[in-house]
């Protein structure tokens, strides 16, 4: 028998961030340099101190996130989540915002929202500055724009020391890199905006030759969350983006090669064995319950005995009010039959009457109306079976005597007469034809079946979801023939592999498939996979802050940005390659200017004037 695969969602709630007190380790005999992994789907911060009291490991993990609600109706000012603090983020889904455009962070409003988090819960004390050097990682080739902003915002607003950037990538390449290893390399960068194909020569990114895709996780779970809201048209709202990126991390997988997967996924026997459920949450209140019939009367049989006691009330209320308007009736036709002409005027305009023969019509009709009252009361007392009030009214409408509140009794025993209903007992039915004939569980359940491969497979073939792009294999073929066939051969040497988006199992095989299509015959490669492709970015990035943590290699000072600008960097072996701007030089105006001036002296000396 094919084993069960039923996996329930986890739903997992984001725990705040605490407030953590600063170790004195990280303040002398100098302030530690302070790691963050600016990423666009996490961003990771923590210390860079040999100490070993200092913990050697991220201490913020927390999505790139900020929501800012627009405030109460009751005065109160909006409110701003950050990170973790929003605690799940599909009810805030339409509030979210990311200070990134694809893997570029743009909106710096934001982006000092995320770094005021990051001091607060570290507890570096931002009021006057930050007396820490800042190690922040960039995109690869970052426009000159948006580093200028970030030192901008790092040198005029925190008022840092100084500040290094460097490329996530290349710092878990230089983290994971062995003695046995080369220092050359093709790293392959897959993160959750885009997928980087960087070449590293003799320990230095060659910047252009780098390639970008811009595909990633994010593309890769807005098309599993339309694959499966077209498949469960039902569950469409339970569909979200959370539980997608849940599938994606713990049931997906890359086909070695895809056509034929898919092939094995159409024999049913394959299927069953490897399909994956995904139960969604439901509630048992709609399930057929096994009660016995007995129970079922009895049940019956007493909301029957409420019934009949509620209708018994209200005969006996419906009769009080009819016997008080009588009793009113019959005293103004008194005060006619006394001659007191005036007060039964009087009578009848605040009964809204016209003549003394309107009076002795309602007269009649109440007492009728209070002698079947009567009636039925004395009936109810005999026969045990419920009377069921009449829906249309015995007596007409009668406006000035307060006509709403009988109009309500009336509209009020109306409602309970399918109850009644249900005591016949030619209309009661079997106890098993109510029975459901599914499974309600069954049916909250989401089968992945080709699903599972289907997502992760656009980043190396991105026509599925449209892209007009190439795929990883392609670009990297591409990248290698911009190179020498020895610089090939020194390249694929060394093939690394790192992101969040390359922990897909199969990844490293499918490379290494890949690779042996494109490479000539009998030639050597090696694939090697991050030891954490999540976290070796910050911890590289850590090591390189604690080894050059009291030279000038690397670190822009305050006054190199002043000179220099915003957008100046220094290069190190995890950098990017600074380019800088290189405006046209104009020609001097000045020879320009005296050109005109002398050719204006020759000229007519009546223009001149």
């Amino acid at each position: 028998a094919a084993p069960t695969r039923v996996f329930a969602f986890r739903d997992a709630r984001w725990a705040p961030d605490p407030v953590l007190a600063p170790s004195a380790a990280v303040r002398s005999p100098q302030p530690a340099p302070l790691v963050i992994d600016n990423g666009s789907f996490q961003t990771r911060a923590g210390w860079a101190c040999p100490d070993p009291t200092v913990p050697a490991e991220p201490l913020l993990r927390f999505r790139s996130l900020a929501a800012r609600s627009r405030g109460a109706r009751g005065g109160a000012g909006a409110e701003t989540q950050v990170g973790n603090d929003l605690g799940s983020p599909e009810p805030l889904r339409w509030l979210l915002r990311s200070p990134f455009d694809r893997n570029v962070p743009v909106q710096l409003e934001l982006q000092e929202l995320l770094l005021d988090h990051v001091f607060q819960r570290l507890g570096v004390s931002s009021q006057g500055c930050v007396d820490h050097p800042i190690v922040l990682t960039e995109a690869v080739c970052n426009p000159l724009y948006s580093r200028q902003m970030m030192s901008e915002l790092l040198f005029e607003c925190y008022q840092v020391p100084k500040v290094s950037y460097g490329v996530d990538s290349l710092y878990s390449f230089y983290h994971n890199r062995r003695q046995t290893w080369p220092c050359s390399g093709l790293v392959i960068s897959s993160g959750y905006q885009c997928t980087h194909i960087l070449p590293v020569l003799e320990g230095r990114l060659d910047a252009k030759n780098c390639k970008r895709i811009n595909l990633g996780g994010c593309q890769a779970a807005v098309y599993l969350q339309r694959l499966l809201q077209l498949k469960y048209p039902g569950h469409f709202a339970a569909v979200t983006l959370s539980r997608m990126e849940e599938i994606l991390h713990e049931h997906s997988y890359i086909a070695e090669d895809y056509t034929a997967e898919l092939q094995k996924w159409r024999c049913p026997e394959y299927y069953e064995n490897n399909v994956h459920k995904m139960q969604l949450p439901f509630s048992n209140k709609l399930l057929g319950s096994t009660v016995a019939s007995e129970e079922k009367q009895e049940k019956r049989q007493q909301q029957l005995r409420r019934l009949q006691e509620l209708n018994a009330r209200r005969r006996e209320e419906k009769l009080q009010l009819d016997q008080e308007r009588l009793d009113r009736l019959l005293y103004v036709q008194e005060l006619l039959e006394d001659g007191q002409m005036d007060q039964f005027h009087k009578a009848l305009v605040e009964l809204n009457m016209d003549s003394a023969e309107e009076l002795q019509s309602y007269i009649n009709k109440l007492s009728l109306s209070v002698e079947q009252t009567k009636q039925k009361i004395l009936q109810s007392e005999v026969n045990i079976e419920v009377d069921v009030v009449d829906s249309k009214p015995e007596t007409p409408d009668l406006d000035p005597l307060g006509s709403e509140q009988s109009l309500e009794d009336v509209e009020s025993i109306n409602e309970f007469e399918p109850l009644f209903a249900e005591e016949q007992p030619e209309v009661e039915k079997p106890v098993a034809a109510v029975q459901p004939v599914f499974n309600l569980a069954e049916y909250h359940q989401l089968f992945l079946g080709t699903e599972r491969i289907r997502a992760p497979e656009i980043i190396f073939q991105p026509s599925l979801i449209g892209e007009d792009q190439a795929g990883v294999a392609e670009t990297m073929q591409y990248v290698l023939e911009r190179y020498s066939k020895e610089q090939q051969a020194i390249l694929v040497q060394n093939v690394f592999l790192t992101g969040g988006n390359t922990m897909y199992p199969g990844l490293k095989a499918r490379i290494q498939k890949e690779l042996l299509e494109m490479r000539p015959f009998q030639s050597s490669f090696q694939v090697h996979l991050a030891s954490s492709p999540v976290l070796d970015a910050w911890y590289g990035a850590r090591n390189w802050a604690v080894e050059y943590m009291n030279r000038e290699e690397g670190w822009i000072t305050r006054k190199d940005y002043e000179e220099k600008g915003g957008e100046y960097l220094k290069e190190h072996c995890a950098s990017n390659v600074y380019v800088p701007i290189r405006l046209p030089k104009q020609a001097p105006r000045t020879a320009e200017a005296s050109a005109p001036s002398r050719a204006s002296g020759t000229g007519n000396p009546s223009e001149q004037a």
